[in-house]
């Protein structure tokens, strides 16, 4: 089994920490992680608008799991008691969500940040291509940055979704839905979820039509 020697100083600078009693700083790396990459993506955001005349980025949001819920994940995907020795297996305690106008913009935001040196690109999960049973659809990138420290560089995972407006419409909703007939769905809401998520996709393809046309 080969050892990613980024996970492991990581892990080692986790270990440190929970031993003295400074996890908040831990999750600060990831903080830092998210905060270098808001700037990188405004940055594209704002040149690509002013090449183009065209902004590839509606909003952007961001979070730093918490502790709480990271235990939680851990404890349920079986990774051990101790949960800062099994962070280096998570790839969402810091999220992004980048928030497009069109399916071409998704992809053209991925594009340029995973094309900066300092972005090293980990995986990819492209549910707009091939989406979830239940509809949902995103493009999911998981990054590492170096964040630099005051006496050292770490490299830190986030994971950025990219999705547009319609697809995130219909994700808030689902989220809200879900988390409300979590203990008596409905017999016919699965169907009407991705029936939803379609006329959402049929959207997005008709709001790409329309921009190309007065281009």
């Amino acid at each position: 089994m080969t050892t990613d020697p980024a996970a492991e100083d990581l892990r080692e600078a986790a270990d440190e920490l929970a031993v003295a009693g400074q996890l908040p700083r831990f999750l600060l790396m990831y903080k830092f992680a998210i905060e270098e990459l808001m700037t990188k993506l405004r940055i594209l955001s704002e040149e690509f608008d002013f090449v183009h005349q065209h902004d590839p980025i509606e909003h952007i949001t961001s979070r730093v799991k918490r502790p709480e819920a990271i235990k939680e994940k851990v404890r349920r995907r079986g990774l051990g008691g101790d949960w800062v020795s099994a962070a280096a297996a998570l790839d969402d305690i810091a999220g992004i969500r980048v928030v497009c106008p069109f399916v071409s913009d998704v992809y053209e935001v991925a594009r340029m940040l995973t094309a900066q040196d300092d972005v090293e690109l980990l995986r990819t999960k492209d549910y707009i291509t091939s989406p979830k049973p239940n509809g949902y659809r995103s493009l999911h990138l998981i990054v590492r940055i170096p964040v630099f420290l005051s006496d050292r560089v770490e490299k830190v995972k986030v994971e950025v979704q990219l999705r547009t407006i319609a697809m995130d419409f219909w994700a808030a909703v689902e989220h809200k839905l879900s988390y409300k007939y979590r203990d008596s769905v409905p017999p016919d809401f699965a169907g009407e979820l991705a029936a939803a998520a379609r006329t959402a996709a049929d959207l997005d393809s008709r709001m790409a039509a329309l921009y190309e046309r007065i281009r």
